[in-house]
């Protein structure tokens, strides 16, 4: 609406709109970094933008280059592997910046700030403070932020509209949503971008979409239904995004009312996924990726009775990835080991026995076609890559390949430059997307 007031009908109604629906593709990329600082990167976040955030923790946000780096980079490179118009790049890497040079990541001035980037700001703000503080606080927020956080001139033509525009939005939203012009987006970048919330969970969904569509294929399933299991796992995270990274980082029992908190994540993949029609069928399979057969899994508790193969195929997919990958708790257990793990369950009724010998199999003996090997980066620069993608400091791969930390820093710069990248988040999206990694 304030592109349209601003410039009446044309392309850059789609570069607004795809800016708005993009502008927080990157908050996973730097949830870890928002755990640190805030100690909750979810309610962190929404306090800062509901500006009922402390005054010294802002002003540590605002100093938090860092934090905007990652997530313009990464949103910034989402929008070029869409195939989106440059535009779209251009405002989601700038859209920290302010008016009056004070943004971040590069306190650029004015000029070079694209208009779609302060309409997405401007739009947010008002939807999210006239929630939070009532519309005529958000509307005096933002007139005290003309030539600040925005152009003044943009933000007095959303003050005098503001009313209407709320209104017709709330009796036209459902049409609007079902108008909108839909492009294929690949899951696969879906999954990866769930996955960066957490650096021990890079390539976890890649990972449970491979184990449980070969092990679909082995228990004969249709093609149609393994599919739609392999979306389903490519998904299955997405309601990660609710709760804190310093609750997915606690080893040990978790504090009073955080394991529910935790049990809720499949339920919102499935609420969010069925705005979505083509992700309705795979957000109900992914919805059941933590349930049990005796009935102890979340979020339903749903008995074994009720659970078809695509349900338990799912979750035993994911027990298992879990169980081959590290964690900052444990290190991950060997293929030995987790079947051994998994068959114990299977023997206490948590999961079907035959189900978990498919799955075992799968990740033992089926494999994906070999790929042609990448010019791009050399074999130890994979290495490297795959291991900074899961967490580990340049010390600690420098250990772990025998080699000193400024040889590893030197791979690290030629890795950023050969993908045109200046964070591990990003670089870490990139390799999983051109199989550099997996």
């Amino acid at each position: 609406m304030l592109a349209q007031a601003g410039h009446g009908k044309g392309d850059h109604l789609a570069v607004a709109e795809q800016v708005a629906l993009l502008r927080w593709s990157g908050c996973t990329a730097n949830a870890e970094g928002f755990a640190h600082l805030l100690g909750d990167d979810v309610n962190g976040r929404r306090a800062m933008l509901d500006q009922t955030l402390g005054t010294e923790d802002m002003k540590a946000v605002h100093q938090a280059t860092s934090l905007a780096v990652v997530h313009c980079e990464v949103s910034g490179e989402i929008a070029k592997m869409l195939g989106l118009d440059a535009a779209v790049e251009s405002a989601l890497r700038r859209v920290f910046e302010t008016y009056d040079g004070t943004g971040r990541p590069l306190g650029l001035t004015h000029e070079h700030i694209p208009e779609a980037a302060y309409q997405v700001v401007l739009a947010g703000d008002l939807e999210i403070l006239s929630r939070a503080h009532g519309l005529d606080a958000a509307l005096s927020w933002i007139s005290d932020q003309s030539d600040r956080r925005y152009p003044a001139s943009l933000a007095a033509m959303l003050v005098r509209n503001a009313r209407d525009w709320l209104a017709d939005l709330e009796a036209t939203s459902d049409a609007i949503a079902d108008s909108r012009a839909e492009s294929p987006v690949s899951l696969t970048l879906v999954g990866d971008v769930i996955d960066l919330k957490l650096p021990w969970l890079a390539g976890h969904s890649r990972q449970v979409a491979h184990v449980a569509v070969e092990s679909a294929r082995l228990w004969g399933l249709p093609e149609t239904t393994m599919n739609e299991i392999g979306k389903a796992a490519l998904i299955h995270g997405l309601g990660r995004a609710a709760v804190s990274n310093s609750l997915w980082n606690t080893a040990g029992p978790l504090p009073y009312g955080a394991a529910e908190r935790i049990h809720l994540v499949p339920y919102w993949t499935q609420k969010a996924s069925r705005q979505i029609s083509e992700l309705a069928a795979p957000g109900e399979i992914a919805a059941h990726a933590y349930e049990r057969l005796d009935g102890s899994g979340y979020y339903r508790g749903a008995p074994g009775g009720s659970l078809c193969s695509e349900h338990r195929l799912l979750a035993t997919a994911v027990a298992w990835v879990a169980l081959r990958g590290a964690r900052p708790w444990r290190p991950a257990y060997t293929e030995s080991e987790a079947a051994r793990l998994l068959k114990q369950e299977a023997s206490r009724g948590l999961f079907d026995g035959e189900i978990c010998e498919a799955v075992i199999a799968a990740a033992r003996g089926e494999r994906r076609l070999p790929q042609p090997k990448s010019t791009l980066l050399t074999p130890r620069e994979c290495r490297i890559l795959q291991e900074i993608s899961h967490g580990a400091s340049n010390k600690q791969v420098a250990h772990r390949l025998d080699i000193s930390p400024s040889t590893v820093r030197t791979h690290v710069e030629s890795i950023f430059r050969k993908l045109g990248c200046s964070t591990r988040a990003a670089a870490t999206l990139k390799g999983l997307t051109l199989g550099l990694i997996s």
